[in-house]
């Protein structure tokens, strides 16, 4: 059993037990990712959550990023890191360091935590299998960010019929084994996409899309890509907002029946956005 604590007030709602019996069988991916991830209590926190979902016949496909952690090192070695429209930069020494400490550190550390609630998972990146295969964002060949060309269905199917849970780390490469750093929001929404997915949730630091960005009590809770294309026209969206409302969008249209975008930092902020109608984050729909 998982070491998930029930005894929140959550759980005494008939509405959440409703809805989740009608979850069984289905199929979410979750982005983990911004400073929602910065230390191991909130990781602990959201692999919970995580792992009761699982728990409750729930089929969870992990992407994460790590971007903070990344900064960090960079930050170390006294590297300024740069961004276009809310995608890194990636140049060679980058790249190198992206990948240990995506696919070394995190990805391993995410593993270890299933681990200890008794849930089987396996930690991946794209490389692996040809999970995911990417080609490069810009022409530049010392920009290594990379776009996602295909999605190996067949692996992820492989995995979750035997109740494997895959941790995915957003690291690919191409058929000529040039590696890239792909934006983890892309990843998972190709991902989703790929699988037809129920939800895509993506787990950040902010609350979800905001009216006045500066004021998270501004949160809209539903929106539509009509809704969406306003709010861009407003310039309301910007920053690393552009990137998740691009994969959502992108999702959406693939099959995806909904994109929900919230603050990973809160506890049981999952369940919650799932399980109640007073959900805490943005919910996207066709």
């Amino acid at each position: 059993m998982s070491n998930f604590e029930t005894n929140d007030h959550f759980y005494l709602s008939t509405n959440a037990l409703s809805l989740m019996n009608s979850y069984v069988g289905s199929t979410f991916v979750v982005k983990y990712g911004g400073s929602a991830m910065r230390n191991n209590v909130l990781q602990s926190n959201v692999v919970q959550d995580l792992c009761f979902l699982r728990l409750l016949g729930i089929n969870i496909v992990l992407v994460h990023g790590g971007g903070f952690f990344i900064n960090e090192w960079l930050s170390r070695l006294n590297i300024e890191p740069k961004f276009e429209n809310g995608i890194r930069v990636t140049d060679f020494e980058t790249m190198e360091l992206a990948e240990m400490v995506l696919t070394g550190k995190i990805n391993k550390e995410l593993v270890s935590l299933f681990n200890q609630n008794n849930i089987f998972c396996v930690g991946l990146s794209g490389k692996d299998a040809n999970l995911v295969q990417a080609s490069a964002m810009f022409d530049s060949p010392e920009n290594l960010t990379g776009k996602v060309d295909l999605v190996n269905k067949k692996i992820l199917n492989l995995l979750l019929s035997n109740n494997c849970l895959p941790v995915i780390a957003s690291i690919a490469s191409d058929l000529q084994g040039n590696t890239y750093n792909v934006n983890a929001d892309t990843v998972a929404s190709a991902i989703a996409s790929t699988l037809k997915a129920d939800k895509l949730i993506l787990l950040t630091d902010t609350p979800g899309i905001l009216y006045d960005s500066s004021n998270y009590s501004t949160t809209i809770k539903d929106l539509n890509l009509k809704t969406i294309e306003s709010l861009q026209l407003q310039h309301i969206i910007s920053g690393g907002m552009i990137p998740k409302i691009q994969s959502s969008i992108d999702a959406l249209k693939l099959g995806v029946e909904s994109v929900h975008i919230i603050d990973g930092t809160l506890r049981h902020a999952l369940l919650y956005e799932v399980f109640t109608s007073e959900r805490i984050g943005s919910k996207i729909v066709l």
